[in-house]
């Protein structure tokens, strides 16, 4: 992957892996005149420089909210041109992304794909497995809510003793099954909420947001992010060194 000449200052903490909600695509088309399909096209376009701005910072995992359960419920002409977006991306970036060591993830449901773009995804997944530069997992077909039932469905139809489920064995039923917890959760466009976006993982995810559109979220903007971070106590509900409990 090719990078900027910008040095940035080292930081003392790196997220290992970040979650970003990639929102405000159709309103940078709007904002420039353009039909809604244009933003989407510029927000898959914008993932590979914000994928070398975390190699570069070493983030090891990213996860991005490509296409949720809801999304279903849009026009179907914008639902079918992100299912062709995503077909036309895999077969013409994934060289690429195998080259550079990236290794592809996809968290959701299969069913409701149809059947050339599962395959397109399997093989993708499946190309890029032995790779260990980064993860990039995509969420697309991804509902939280979703994800949750699924486990449990799948719990109870291995016959797994409810009263041996801890959550760290519940956690390996879900997509992300052997991924850490994301470490921060970044949503683009401006909104305050997760939309139903890894709700069981992102319970200690550190939270920041930011009114820039998603397509014109670059490397400067990832560092920004970074830098709040950085700026944040992780106590995990624990009382850190050197408080004291109030009275």
């Amino acid at each position: 992957m090719s990078t900027n000449s910008t040095t940035y200052p080292p930081l003392a903490s790196i997220p290992h892996h970040v979650g970003i909600i990639m929102d405000g695509n159709g309103r940078w088309a709007k904002s420039r005149g353009l039909i809604r399909h244009a933003g989407h096209q510029a927000g898959v376009d914008n993932i590979r420089p914000v994928l070398e701005g975390c190699v570069e910072f070493g983030i090891k995992v990213l996860t991005v909210y490509a296409f949720s359960t809801e999304n279903w419920h849009r026009p179907l002409e914008e639902v079918s041109g992100l299912m062709r977006l995503l077909g036309f991306t895999i077969r013409h970036r994934l060289h690429e992304l195998h080259q550079n060591g990236v290794q592809i993830r996809h968290s959701g449901r299969l069913t409701g794909i149809n059947k050339e773009l599962q395959k397109q995804i399997l093989h993708a997944i499946e190309y890029t497995k032995h790779n260990d530069q980064i993860i990039l997992n995509v969420a697309f077909n991804y509902g939280g809510r979703g994800e949750i039932l699924d486990a449990v469905r799948q719990v109870i139809a291995e016959g797994i003793d409810p009263e041996t489920l801890t959550e760290e064995t519940f956690s390996r039923y879900l997509y992300t099954g052997d991924l850490p917890d994301p470490d921060m959760i970044i949503r683009t466009g401006g909104d305050w909420r997760l939309s139903n976006f890894l709700i069981w993982q992102a319970a200690y995810s550190e939270y920041y947001t930011t009114p820039t559109y998603w397509p014109d979220f670059d490397k400067n903007e990832l560092y920004k992010a970074i830098v709040e971070y950085n700026h944040r106590e992780r106590r995990f509900g624990r009382i850190l060194d050197g408080e004291t409990t109030p009275a």
